[in-house]
């Protein structure tokens, strides 16, 4: 199908929207990992880890998107298990099972060191700034970045392939879900850093998404929409306990004046 028939097709059109919720819904994971990475560099680097690291997501979603054969063939089984493993665990392993095993461990990891950093302020790693905060190296930062922007970008495409065939659509979709995600970095990791709450509960958020991502490699598939739903109401939870100490705040300074 050419162009100008997907841009007359309502079904295209709906595919493309879909696709776009369900890429900005995956993306979402991305961006709080590179805000909590970003805040931990100095601020005049915050701004330019974010950039480089969406750019980097989109260079590799669009990479992909060119060798789809490859992508294809990333699902297929390259070993099996010699037992019969207990419970669901899927004996076979693809690529993909193997990639996302090692991003769900990586980042486990890192959200553990990063849980710990914040609950022990004495086991810091890192250079520090002058109002002692652990700082990270621009280079190591975007290091991590592209670790987990290969593996989100591995999952992003091939739920991009899992709904349509039309290459346009995917790339469309990919290049919106960017878009929105550069426009969203600056203040989602502004908001992040001045709520320290709120960077514990996207660190849970980060732990979370790690043990869904191996249970995933290992063929225990978790519905997305239970860890969103989850994720939202936390949220929504984290949200009202923001506005209750906002009022507690308020009512304070009245009274101290």
């Amino acid at each position: 199908m050419d162009i100008a028939a997907l841009v007359s097709d309502p079904a295209a059109w709906a595919a493309l929207v879909t696709l776009i919720v369900m890429e900005v819904v995956l993306g979402i994971d991305n961006l709080i990992f590179i805000s909590i990475l970003s805040n931990k560099l100095p601020e005049h680097q915050r701004a330019k880890a974010r950039r480089i690291g969406i750019a980097l997501a989109l260079v590799m979603r669009l990479g992909l998107l060119s060798t789809l054969a490859f992508i294809v063939g990333l699902v297929q089984p390259v070993f099996t298990l010699p037992f019969d493993p207990p419970g669901d665990i899927d004996p076979a392993f693809s690529w993909r099972d193997l990639i996302l095993i090692a991003g769900g461990l990586f980042l486990v990891w890192k959200a553990t060191t990063e849980i710990h950093e914040k609950v022990d302020t004495r086991a810091t790693h890192g250079v520090m700034d002058t109002k002692g905060k652990v700082v990270a190296g621009l280079g190591a930062a975007i290091f991590q970045i592209i670790l987990l922007d290969l593996v989100f970008s591995i999952d992003s495409i091939l739920t991009a392939v899992g709904m349509t065939d039309h290459l346009p659509i995917m790339i469309t979709a990919v290049v919106t879900t960017v878009a929105i995600m550069l426009v969203a970095a600056d203040p989602l990791a502004n908001f992040i850093n001045r709520n320290p709450t709120v960077v514990m509960l996207a660190l849970g958020f980060l732990l979370m998404i790690g043990a869904v991502l191996i249970a995933d490699g290992f063929g225990m598939h978790v519905p997305k929409g239970y860890i969103y739903a989850a994720m939202a109401f936390s949220a929504g939870v984290e949200a009202l306990n923001m506005l209750a100490r906002r009022q507690r705040a308020t009512v304070e300074d009245k009274t101290l004046h």
